[in-house]
């Protein structure tokens, strides 16, 4: 196996951390929305925690994808 396919192979490993956020997204989203319609009150406590999920969910989706990017275009 030469280098060229070896980075491909790996960019396209590391590019399967992309469909693992989504599929964390979803089950934040999920997970809220149920909590929050078995208890309307707490729905101000539980958005704040729903925000910081998604924002650390979709920084490493893309860490996962300038990962693959690199090891795709890097000489």
């Amino acid at each position: 196996m030469d280098i060229g396919s070896a980075k491909l192979i790996a960019a396209g490993i590391s590019a399967i951390a992309a469909g693992g956020a989504a599929i964390g997204l979803g089950l934040i989203f999920g997970n809220y929305f149920a909590g929050a319609f078995r208890n309307p009150a707490v729905e101000a406590k539980l958005f704040t925690k729903l925000i910081l999920g998604v924002a650390l969910t979709e920084a490493l989706g893309l860490f996962a994808i300038v990962i693959s990017f690199y090891l795709v275009f890097a000489s």
